[in-house]
């Protein structure tokens, strides 16, 4: 018991758990904005409590068989990368085995919840669904192997998360444009970010035949092409507010609160570049996900009281 305890914290420390703050907010602002459409701009706050919750679990589910996918596909390239060589499984403090059983628990898990989702609300999509999304956001690290447009399929990745949230909520409410627009907005911002956080690694990149847009077109290509990305989420953020019945001017406040937060993250790699990544990745890209998701939330229970 006590070593798998051990086995847990260092999983939860090494995928960085803290992190599912990227995609979370997104989760759970979808699934009120399709649980917003079904009952017709009411929300039924107490039968959607327990279905939210469930989504929030998927969530975690997902993310941690993603990322130890990720470490487990790439642990011998991460031991040869100073950067990360510490991870848990090239520095040894988590066996390969430990690492893979956890990956397949963490699927089951997530799988788990999709069921009940057919169970409890007789929606089965999530569970017909749940395999190929796996698949999906499992097999991110095999792509910087082979083409630089894996920053793009990480993107895709994480946006995943809005439209399946809507999914497990009201599948009917994909038929309106600003599920889509939001994963839209999640897929150009995640793929911009992502493309900085790669700076980090450019050199090791082209040394060991890996692929990034950072070593395809080096510094101030990337660069250009993550402001371009970024200011298609912006498009996309915008599109939402002004598509998603209830949505007023906190989260279009929250458009130019996110226009200027990601403007300052590309003056921050602009002016320090890689050497402040705590900024630039984790606290202004956290901001992004959580000003979004509270001033949509906010919006939906005002438009629904």
């Amino acid at each position: 018991m006590t070593t798998a305890i051990a086995a847990v914290r260092v999983i939860a420390e090494d995928i960085k758990l803290a992190h599912s703050v990227f995609a979370l907010p997104f989760a759970v602002l979808a699934a009120s904005m399709a649980a917003f459409h079904a009952g017709d701009g009411i929300i039924e706050w107490r039968t959607f409590a327990v279905p939210l919750l469930l989504v929030v679990v998927a969530m975690i589910f997902a993310r941690t068989a993603a990322m130890l996918a990720n470490r487990i596909l790439d642990h011998r390239i991460d031991a040869r990368n100073p950067r990360t060589a510490g991870r848990a499984i090239p520095s040894g403090r988590l066996p390969l085995g430990a690492a893979i059983g956890a990956l397949v628990g963490s699927s089951f898990g997530f799988l788990a919840i999709c069921a009940v989702f057919g169970v409890l609300r007789e929606n089965w999509w999530p569970l017909i669904l749940g395999l190929p999304v796996l698949a999906w956001i499992t097999a991110y690290g095999l792509f910087k192997r082979f083409t630089w447009f894996c920053h793009v399929w990480l993107g895709a990745s994480l946006a995943l998360s809005p439209v399946a949230a809507a999914i497990a909520i009201d599948p009917s409410s994909l038929a309106t444009p600003a599920i889509w627009l939001l994963a839209g907005m999640v897929l150009c911002w995640v793929a911009g970010f992502d493309v900085i956080y790669a700076l980090q690694d450019v050199e090791v990149d082209r040394r060991d035949g890996l692929n990034s847009i950072p070593a395809r077109f080096g510094v101030d290509g990337a660069l250009m092409i993550s402001r371009g990305l970024h200011v298609a989420a912006v498009a996309c953020l915008y599109g939402v507010s002004r598509t998603q019945p209830g949505f007023g001017g906190a989260f279009l406040a929250a458009v130019v609160l996110v226009t200027g937060l990601l403007v300052v993250e590309h003056a921050t790699v602009r002016q320090w570049g890689t050497t402040r990544m705590a900024l630039t990745f984790v606290t202004l890209n956290g901001l992004v996900s959580i000003v979004v998701g509270i001033a949509g939330l906010g919006d939906l229970v005002v438009a629904a009281s």
